[in-house]
């Protein structure tokens, strides 16, 4: 009986850790391939930036639509739909006849990524209650791995196959991660309806919905007004922004300073790469602190001291920058962990999460574009940092609020008491 009992969450783990491998394949899969697409898919350099920005306009859009598809599907079913839907994009996109046709069916696969992004925190807090640091380090880190992989076996296997072998690939490992959900499905064993108790002093109890029980209503949630949302929504977005303006721009701030392409990109690998260190540690550290507010300090000062010897120092020390640089986004698993610290179920946290990381990613695709038009603009990289260390600022001040222990159920005190 004791294994019956556990065989969903050990299913609902393997889950997780699938769904996380597959959220940046379709992504990271196809940059390195332009040049192969492109002698069948025209690619002019219009197309290039817009494939560069599909991801997170994509992640934006669909995680923000995810909560509201929450309310009436179990996070079990939307977890299949999303693999569905990013393995079908996946692999029509490799039939397309038109570049035009390409680009559609890539923003099908990232849809289901996009969804995948936001529920992943709510089945974490579903199924491991007790376990979210341990388990937001885990899936943390295989969605990493899942970063890197793609891009690094993306060539070998076009020049062992074909191109559309190594983008269609990744789609199977999307089928792969459908199997243990399928398998809680089938089971029937899910976390039955259950009523959050609130620490002392914070406010009423909220009613959860579980698969198949009670209707009760759980509080109305308006998070446009929630401070909570909005200081997460800054530290992820602002977090994201100065991510993607890295993996953007990097190489050429580099390649300017003096540096070859090929030791540009070996930094820009470096970067990436001090990712996977951080996923695992971060939400490990910061699990056992009621305010993880100094870890945060501790990411910006790695910011703002990599950013200014990128600026003034760019072929000296090169490798220190760069590292100094890629630490700072060790504040992305900590925004993912808070996920579920700030909440108190699981709707809770679809809600959070979906706000967030919608939000969060819709100012992320600034990033890039605004660095590059200051550079442009300026003909220097001052300006361009001066932008990003206004970013950090707003990432600090974002962190400061959701940092704080405050549950996003307390911003609605009034409504839920009614």
């Amino acid at each position: 009986m004791v294994t019956q009992t556990r065989r969903p969450q050990w299913l609902v783990a393997a889950g997780i850790i699938l769904v996380a491998l597959t959220l940046r394949s379709a992504v990271t899969v196809v940059p390195p391939l332009v040049s192969t697409i492109d002698a069948q898919l025209p690619m002019d350099a219009a197309t290039i930036g817009l494939l560069g920005m599909l991801p997170t306009a994509a992640f934006a859009v669909f995680g923000f639509l995810t909560p509201y598809v929450i309310r009436w599907a179990s996070l079990e079913w939307l977890a299949v739909g999303a693999m569905v839907v990013s393995t079908v994009g996946q692999v029509l996109r490799v039939f397309a006849p038109t570049t035009a046709l390409f680009l559609v069916l890539s923003v099908v696969s990232l849809a289901g990524l996009g969804a995948g992004n936001v529920l992943l925190p709510p089945l974490v807090k579903k199924y491991f209650p007790t376990k979210v640091g341990l388990m937001t380090a885990i899936y943390v880190t295989a969605l990493s791995v899942g970063t890197a992989l793609p891009a690094q076996l993306a060539v070998p296997v076009a020049d062992a196959t074909s191109w559309q072998l190594s983008l269609v690939l990744w789609a199977g490992v999307s089928t792969v991660a459908l199997l243990p959900w399928l398998g809680v499905l089938a089971s029937g064993r899910t976390p039955a309806t259950a009523v959050a108790k609130p620490a002392a002093g914070t406010g009423p109890a909220v009613v959860v919905h579980g698969a198949g029980g009670s209707k009760a209503p759980a509080p109305k949630m308006n998070l446009w007004r929630s401070p909570v949302a909005w200081g997460l929504t800054f530290m992820f977005g602002c977090t994201s922004l100065n991510t993607y303006s890295m993996f953007a721009w990097l190489p050429e701030i580099l390649t300017e300073a003096g540096l070859d392409r090929g030791s540009a990109g070996s930094m820009l690998a470096l970067f990436a790469a001090l990712g996977l260190p951080m996923s695992l540690l971060i939400p490990l550290l910061a699990a056992k602190m009621a305010n993880p507010f100094p870890v945060v300090l501790v990411m910006l000062g790695c910011f703002v001291a990599g950013y200014l010897g990128l600026l003034l120092a760019p072929a000296t020390l090169t490798w220190l920058w760069v590292v100094l640089a890629g630490l700072g986004p060790g504040t992305f698993p900590l925004s993912l962990l808070l996920i579920n610290h700030r909440t108190r179920t699981h709707v809770g946290a679809g809600a959070l999460s979906g706000f967030s990381q919608g939000m969060g990613y819709a100012l992320a695709c600034s990033g890039p574009l605004l660095f590059g038009l200051l550079h442009q603009a300026s003909g220097g990289w001052t300006l361009p940092f001066v932008f990003l260390f206004a970013t950090l600022v707003l990432l600090g001040a974002g962190a400061f609020i959701i940092c704080r222990p405050r549950m996003l159920e307390d911003d609605f005190k009034p409504a839920a008491a009614a």
